[in-house]
């Protein structure tokens, strides 16, 4: 069936311009990150992201530089270090890692076979895959931008490719059953040469991205509410028979199918499912730290299971895209809390050791016994260089600098700018008509509830700042706002500009399963942050930082806590520079105490804590607790029972 219409498609559609998204991208380099955002990417530099091309046997300079055929296959890991180490490279102006990334796509390019195909099976009979390239697309076209002295040859190589791929396809070459989840990943690329490199082969790129579709996983059957699962699918079986489209990457990823695909169908029902797709698996599947549960697949909302690292970096990314079509903030909103929160949470604080799974409720990382997660290894939460799968190894690294690098955000005909993500950056670009626009962000947020803007431009222009949700009374200039749709506008004239946005945030809390807890303020998500002591439990030979370690509480964490005595306070941090690394142990200063008691709350075996008894009794006395920011626990409560300390 899907086939016929696949026919019919093809063959009677009619070559028409694309949608336009409602907001593109800054070319990259044109958004700086300032203050403690470009000190996250210094600590990304010094930590095993910077170092892996020195040491990682998928990607190090000898696999591929030099003419060994090995050169991290464009399979996986290649790509996925090629997309994240390209944006990293720029933002932090790192020589080393641009003369990298530089040799990377120097040599693929070099490469090439004659018939199109690009990546270690030009040349010889090893069996072909198409998805495997679409991160190193993503990274091509990422320095395409960058540098305009490289678009040509990657424009050139890209309509090279598209032709066999498109051939391929039509013949059912080059997909299974990954590449069949994950095709509007190349959808996104052709559709990136269609906007701006068309060089006269529209019909082809509309064509190829229709086969795409037709012939990938349809997630528009996905995204029914009436099938969606509601609960871990650990013994459900998939209705739809597309049983990839509930594992957890397969999901981030295609979060960006349908908008994807708004733009060559202009069907509103895309744009319409992607928004409530999103709404279902933040509904029945989220987590108080932003990302939602899958270890390996589709994991609920109990508060031991796991987070994938790879679904982290892959959501954001596709939050983000998600914005950029359809215009509804709640997407930045998402992404803001996962990149705050679930991102550092999972990582140690030097960015030298990072888990596959992260748990909310996580009171030891270490080879579980029995393992609470349905699918993944007992060895998923353990912090080192690769435990269990290395995908999140080589694909983390795009969290940080493409969460920047998506900061601000251009309307279709270039004469507004939005800030869209908020933090600490500077902003040098050229807008419609030749307007040179210069912004200071200068922000301690999340850490702190204002912002400062700097803004001088040549000509007027409309300067639109995103209000999150979580934010009740905004003011501008000390004058309170309203926000439409969240969203605020400036006209902003030739010359010097200076805004002053307040943005006070107040405790809230989350109800989750078992009549447990959650507490928020601002986008930050607030834990337990239990002490440990960390012990090498396997060692790297070729590069010792990168071991492996089993971290084991040290401190208390059975406790109750009683919600009404709930406070916030905020220590002004030395010359106004916040600690580094500020999502590390002891390191935040902004805290949230709590009157809390001891309680009975057994550990499943003796890794892993049980679901947060419903109706807790008080052991002991009650006394105030600190909670901090999630993403500086590396071990923590984060779903509390309650109980009342006022009798």
């Amino acid at each position: 069936m899907r086939l016929a219409i696949l026919l019919c498609t093809v063959a009677f559609s009619v070559y028409a311009q694309l949608e336009p998204k409602k907001y593109t991208t800054l070319p990259l380099g044109q958004i700086m990150p300032a203050g403690w955002l470009s000190d996250q990417l210094d600590i990304q530099t010094n930590g095993m992201a910077g170092h892996l091309h020195e040491f990682y046997n998928y990607v190090k300079d000898s696999d591929w530089i030099g003419g060994s055929s090995a050169y991290s296959s464009l399979e996986e890991a290649g790509s996925y270090w090629f997309n994240g180490i390209v944006p990293h490279a720029v933002l932090t102006n790192h020589a080393e890692l641009k003369q990298r990334t530089l040799e990377f796509l120097t040599y693929v390019l070099d490469h090439q076979e004659d018939g199109g195909w690009l990546g270690p099976e030009a040349g010889n009979n090893r069996t072909r895959y198409l998805w495997g390239r679409y991160p190193f697309f993503f990274g091509a076209i990422q320095m395409a931008e960058n540098d305009p002295s490289l678009t040509d040859r990657i424009v050139d190589a890209l309509h090279k490719f598209v032709p066999l791929a498109n051939k391929m396809v039509k013949a059912g070459e080059g997909l299974e059953i990954w590449t069949n989840t994950r095709w509007e990943d190349f959808v996104m690329t052709l559709q990136w040469l269609y906007d701006y490199h068309p060089n006269g082969n529209e019909e082809l790129l509309l064509d190829t991205m229709k086969w795409m579709k037709w012939t990938g996983d349809p997630w528009e059957q996905i995204w029914q509410e009436e099938i969606f699962p509601t609960t871990e699918v650990d013994n459900i079986e998939n209705p739809t028979g597309y049983v990839l489209t509930w594992h957890g990457v397969n999901m981030a990823e295609g979060l960006k199918a349908l908008p994807a695909t708004y733009r060559f169908t202009s069907n509103q029902t895309d744009l319409d499912l992607a928004s409530s797709g999103w709404d279902l698996l933040f509904k029945y599947h989220g987590r108080p730290s932003g990302i939602y549960g899958a270890d390996e697949y589709l994991a609920g909302r109990e508060a031991t299971r796991g987070s994938e690292l790879c679904i982290v970096v892959e959501a954001m990314f596709s939050g983000n895209y998600l914005f950029q079509v359809i215009g509804e903030t709640k997407f930045l909103d998402q992404v803001e809390r996962i990149a705050y929160n679930a991102l550092p949470g999972t990582l140690t604080g030097d960015m030298w050791a990072r888990q596959y799974d992260q748990q909310q409720n996580q009171v030891a990382a270490k080879n579980m016994t029995p393992n609470p997660f349905y699918v993944n290894s007992a060895y998923s939460n353990v912090f080192g260089l690769e435990p269990y799968y290395p995908c999140c190894t080589v694909n983390h690294p795009q969290g940080w600098p493409k969460f920047i690098a998506n900061s601000f955000l251009f309307n279709t005909a270039q004469t507004e700018l939005v800030h869209a993500h908020l933090g600490p950056a500077t902003v040098s670009t050229t807008m419609a008509n030749g307007n040179a626009v210069k912004i200071t962000v200068d922000t301690l947020y999340p850490f702190s509830d204002s912002i400062s803007y700097s803004i001088t431009a040549d000509a007027p222009f409309k300067f639109t700042v995103r209000i999150p949700v979580w934010i009740q009374a905004p003011t501008v200039n000390g004058i309170g706002i309203l926000p439409s749709d969240g969203l605020y506008s400036v006209d902003i004239e030739a010359g010097e500009t200076s805004i002053e946005l307040g943005l006070p945030a107040e405790i809230v809390t989350e109800e989750r399963l078992h009549n447990a807890i959650a507490v928020h303020r601002g986008p930050l998500n607030y834990a337990l942050d239990i002490t440990f002591d960390r012990t090498i439990i396997k060692n790297n030979t070729n590069e010792p930082r990168a071991s492996d370690y089993e971290f084991a509480a040290t401190s208390d964490w059975s406790y109750a806590i009683d919600p009404s005595t709930l406070e916030y306070s905020y220590t002004e941090p030395d010359g106004g520079i916040l600690p580094s690394p500020i999502f590390d142990e002891g390191k935040p200063l902004g805290i949230i105490t709590v009157m809390a008691c001891p309680i009975e709350w057994e550990l499943a075996g003796d890794t892993f804590v049980k679901p947060p008894p419903e109706s807790p009794e008080c052991i002991g006395d009650f006394e105030k607790i600190a909670l901090t920011p999630y993403g500086a626990t590396k071990l923590r409560i984060g779903e509390f029972p309650v109980v009342s300390s006022r009798s």
